[in-house]
């Protein structure tokens, strides 16, 4: 693949995901404008790249997105939710071709757009807005403005009208077709041309122009004035006066509100759904204005529940939550500081920075190398031994420093993981027919780049399961008292050296006892010993391979395999999940991941005579302990540990390097293995270490109970064991 293919490849993905997640929040916040026009502006330079590689396809499909966002920008309307999906459908299609160019190598020679420009011409649903070319300088629209300081907040569009010349001897009034103008506000009227002497004037001649400000659209303007519309300049104006104060956009907000209570009361006996959806579409936009999406999402989800069932009660009771709710705070708008941090970064390649990991991991096993060296000549008292220990400490400061900064390179923030999951619920939300908003916190939190990349897949299993099986179907909401707009809440957080991410949603909580039933039907695991657990334990049934609570297979859940995925994905990146749940309130799922998977801290261990590393972020503690304390259970052993039982193994015999002895003694190493703590009796416990971890290959490649392998200082291989396993 040439370098210029390979750029487009790279630019063309950031900007599909910017342009998805802008489209998703203009759906929320339609009159965004500085978002609108960054969606426009991630179609055309998306288009203009298309047309340098001269892939006609792809240019001819984001052409017609772009016409649509044009259209919209034209008619100075909110961009329907028919384009936001059009556009979504077009930006999939681009993923496809894209996927195809990195594969191949090449321009997909037989790509086809017709399908894409067919949606968007089925989803059209009017004409373009076409006025005569505007004058670059706008003066007049701000003078327009001044001299009707009274008329300007009310005002959505200037207007600007030429008459012909000869528009009388055509029987045209202009003051007839401004005066009927919808909405009109004010008029000016001024000379064309400066007035001639009154002996020189023609009063056949039409030397007008007009200016007007009008409360209606420039759509509803152009069609008004019909083909004169060709001799107007039509501009929108809604944001170019000063908007009125916080105070009084909220009295005016409360009094509409207040309006439409009304309205609904007075039909509380026989409602009438005409009148309950224009109600419930002036409040939800209402408060979609002041930026309470959420709020609106919730009215407007209740005013269709109230037309379904046929009464007023869901609608009201939505309404006058949001008029009890404070208004929130708004969010300052980034400096212009900011803007310019995000813009110092350089593109670097990931086969570069992989390199970069590589001669790390050599550099570390050579710091290593010089402490078994240092060790050697401190053991032979030789001279040196003073001068390569100070030596040795300067090397693991800056070998440190440039492991820190590597890992650095590798970090990348959440939300390169997260920016996909508010399409994939609204995408499901239609499907069940169950309203849900998703609510993001802490996309900035950072972590290792194989831990964001990993993460993906075990989060659309949490966030399938929230909606599908955790969320209620609005009307068993509404009856509950809850809002018929569920919350999904997807949240990060640093604690410690590790990453957290908390899936939590406001849904109907998991029914232990219908998770013992279903494990027991299954056989999952044997009756009396399903009976015998607490419910915490229970909980952790989900987990198994095949539970499912789904009494049907879909597409989406029901095979029993969501849950078991999602743990086995999060232990191999090191780091635990657990359920918690409240009935009636819903359920959190908290993920616990290492900050990186670059470097490992182990602790070394002698079993049989051979040495082995133990991850130290699952060593709990270490201790010795009296033979007499070790149980045998059947085959097993066991101790017990602050009056808690932990089964025992005995690590050489695991390895079948000797045969069990009940009098052996020696270190034992407390682990906690997906929530639950395991005891592994060593021989000796050794020094701790950075390593770096490589997988096994060859002849081990997929042995049970090691995780990996790293490099010793004297050459040898250190085995890395995986402590769940070996218990097992």
């Amino acid at each position: 693949m040439d370098e210029l293919l390979t750029q487009f490849l790279i630019e063309s993905r950031e900007l599909v995901d910017k342009a998805v997640d802008d489209l998703l929040g203009l759906e929320k916040a339609p009159h965004d404008r500085d978002r609108f026009e960054d969606v426009f502006r991630a179609f055309h330079t998306l288009k203009g790249g298309a047309g340098i590689v001269e892939f006609a396809a792809m240019q001819e499909a984001l052409h017609c997105a772009e016409d649509a966002l044009a259209a919209a920008r034209a008619e100075s309307r909110q961009v329907s939710a028919i384009d936001i999906g059009n556009c979504l459908a077009c930006l999939d299609r681009v993923v496809e071709w894209l996927s195809t160019i990195e594969q191949s190598g090449a321009i997909p020679p037989y790509a086809d757009a017709r399908d894409i420009v067919a949606l968007f011409a089925r989803g059209a649903e009017s004409a373009q807005v076409r006025s005569a070319p505007s004058d670059p300088d706008d003066s007049w629209i701000h003078k327009l403005l001044d001299a009707h300081a009274a008329a300007a907040p009310a005002a959505k569009t200037a207007l600007r009208y030429t008459p012909d010349a000869d528009s009388f001897f055509r029987h045209e009034d202009p003051l007839e077709r401004i005066a009927a103008l919808p909405g009109l506000l004010a008029v000016d009227i001024g000379p064309r041309t400066p007035w001639p002497k009154l002996d020189e004037l023609d009063p056949f001649s039409c030397n007008l122009t007009i200016t007007a400000l009008v409360a209606s659209s420039s759509l509803e303007v152009a069609a008004a004035l019909g083909d004169e519309s060709r001799r107007a300049e039509i501009e929108a104006v809604s944001g170019r006066a000063p908007p009125p104060d916080a105070e009084s956009v909220g009295r005016m907000a409360a009094e509409i509100l207040e309006a439409q209570v009304r309205l609904l009361e007075a039909a509380e006996a026989s409602p009438q759904p005409g009148r309950v959806a224009s109600v419930g579409l002036v409040a939800a936009n209402v408060l979609r204005h002041l930026g309470r999406s959420l709020e609106s999402d919730n009215v407007a989800a209740a005013a269709a529940l109230s037309i379904a069932e046929g009464r007023v009660a869901p609608l009201l009771h939505a309404i006058a939550a949001a008029m009890a709710a404070p208004s929130p705070s708004p969010v300052p708008a980034p400096e212009a500081g900011d803007r310019q941090k995000g813009a110092q970064t350089i593109r670097v390649s990931a086969e570069r920075i992989d390199a970069l990991v590589r001669l790390t991991g050599e550099l570390i096993v050579a710091k290593n190398s010089l402490s078994h060296s240092v060790t050697l000549a401190e053991q032979q008292g030789s001279d040196l031994a003073v001068a390569l220990k100070n030596q040795h400490a300067a090397l693991e400061r800056l070998v440190t420093e440039l492991q820190r900064a590597v890992v650095g390179i590798r970090i990348l923030p959440l939300r390169v993981a997260f920016q996909r999951f508010p399409r994939l619920i609204r995408e499901m939300s239609a499907e069940l027919d169950k309203p849900a908003t998703l609510v993001i916190s802490g996309e900035d939190t950072e972590a290792d780049k194989a831990i964001v990349e990993s993460i993906v897949e075990p989060l659309v299993h949490l966030l399938r399961n929230s909606l599908d099986h955790g969320i209620e179907a609005s009307a068993t909401r509404a009856a509950a008292g809850k809002p018929s707009v569920a919350t999904i809440r997807l949240s990060a957080f640093r604690e410690g050296e590790h990453v957290v991410i908390e899936v939590t949603d406001d849904g109907a909580g998991i029914d232990v006892s219908r998770v013992r039933q279903v494990a027991t039907e299954r056989k999952l695991e044997r009756p009396e010993v399903i009976a015998a657990m607490s419910d915490e334990k229970a909980l952790d049934l989900i987990f198994l391979p095949g539970f499912s609570t789904a009494k049907t297979v879909t597409h989406l859940s029901g095979r029993g395999v969501g849950m078991d995925a999602v743990r086995t994905a999060v232990s191999r990146l090191g780091g635990e999940v657990d359920i918690r749940t409240v009935t009636g309130q819903g359920t959190t799922a908290r993920v616990t991941l290492p900050f990186s998977v670059l470097v490992t801290k182990v602790m070394t261990v002698e079993a049989g005579g051979q040495l082995f590393g133990i991850p130290l972020d699952v060593v709990v503690e270490t201790l010795r302990i009296e033979r007499d304390r070790i149980f045998a259970v059947g085959a097993a052993h066991a101790i017990v540990l602050r009056e808690r039982t932990i089964p025992l193994v005995r690590l050489a015999d695991v390895l079948a390097t000797r045969t069990s002895r009940a009098d052996d003694s020696g270190p034992i190493v407390i682990a906690q293995l997906d929530g639950q703590l395991g005891a592994v009796q060593v021989d000796k416990i050794g020094e701790r270490m950075d390593i770096i971890l490589k997988p096994l290959d060859g002849l081990l490649s997929g042995m049970p109970g090691l995780a990996g392998s790293a490099l010793l200082g004297d050459g040898g291989v250190l085995l890395i064991l995986d402590l769940a396993e070996v218990i097992q």
